[in-house]
């Protein structure tokens, strides 16, 4: 019955395309024998105030005008990354599923724009479980949605989001990110393992820690001889004020002086080393590098 009912939704997807869902497009980097690509999962609509809250609005003003950025309103892309590598496709994260944001939701009809269904993907990676990177981990019965797949995560990242003291202690805005965290992750729980800062977690992708945004947030960087691409999720969550003002505190993140910390770290040694990065919430389809620019940064897209 349950193959039955993921072929019904999988036969569908032209279907929902015709009717009108985001932009599915994609990008990739061939290393080697890897082809790393970054596919849509629609986008967010957030009020300006989760991420631009915290920060001294007379000096937020101008920099938002810039980069023609309202702030009231925020509608950031979500770049899920797909690496593929012989037989095997790995997702970084998972997309929203259908019922976080209206524009979002949208990663299975990507993943079928490069003859993909669920059943071919065989690796997750999460780099942290906010709704926007977690959520798309079930169907609409509530069964997982990549049934062929192995899941893994940073241990801190799930001794958190799995407490059901979180819940409790998150704040009233985040109650929901909580619940539904637990939950999803509960449904795994028999088939994940978890992850080290530094560890190789399979061949070719080490996780690197980039706490803040969450409790255990995980970036990964791919590599394939001389070449490397960072997967940074959420450690850099914007293309405007992360960049130029790296050290202003984000509503969206939980621990915002350790976020400030992650981010200022990253940025110099994503800079220095010119490593090429896919950012979920960056523009051009989330692929680029981080440039030095007097005394803050710059996100330079690769499309």
């Amino acid at each position: 019955m349950l193959h039955t009912r993921r072929r019904f939704l999988q036969g569908t997807s032209a279907s929902i395309i015709a009717a009108g869902l985001p932009n599915t497009g994609y990008s990739r980097t061939i290393m080697g024998d890897m082809t790393v690509h970054s596919v849509s999962d629609g986008s967010l609509i957030l009020p300006g105030e989760f991420t631009f809250g915290p920060m001294p609005q007379d000096e937020l003003e101008p920099i938002l005008k810039k980069y023609n950025q309202s702030i009231e309103t925020l509608t950031p892309p979500c770049n899920v990354t797909l690496l593929q590598n012989g037989d095997r496709n790995v997702l970084f994260d998972v997309g929203s599923g259908p019922n976080f944001s209206p524009n979002s939701g949208v990663l299975i009809e990507s993943l079928d724009a490069l003859g993909l269904i669920p059943n071919d993907i065989t690796d997750i990676v999460f780099t942290h479980a906010h709704p926007d990177h977690l959520w798309g981990l079930l169907d609409d019965f509530d069964d997982p949605l990549f049934p062929e797949a192995s899941y893994m995560i940073g241990k801190a990242e799930w001794d958190y989001w799995i407490n059901p003291n979180t819940v409790s202690t998150i704040g009233e805005r985040l109650t929901s990110f909580a619940v539904g965290a637990e939950r999803r992750l509960a449904s795994i729980a028999e088939q994940i393992s978890f992850v080290e800062d530094g560890q190789e977690v399979m061949l070719g992708v080490a996780a690197h820690a980039s706490f803040g945004h969450t409790p255990g947030h995980m970036s990964y960087e791919i590599h394939a001889g001389s070449e490397s691409v960072m997967v940074i999720g959420d450690s850099i969550v914007n293309h405007h004020v992360a960049f130029e003002r790296p050290k202003w505190p984000s509503g969206s993140d939980q621990d915002r002086d350790l976020a400030v910390q992650t981010r200022v770290r990253l940025l110099d040694k994503l800079a220095l080393e010119k490593t090429k990065i896919i950012g979920y919430h960056l523009d051009g389809n989330g692929i680029g590098y981080v440039e030095r620019n007097g005394d803050a940064y710059k996100f330079t897209s690769e499309v």
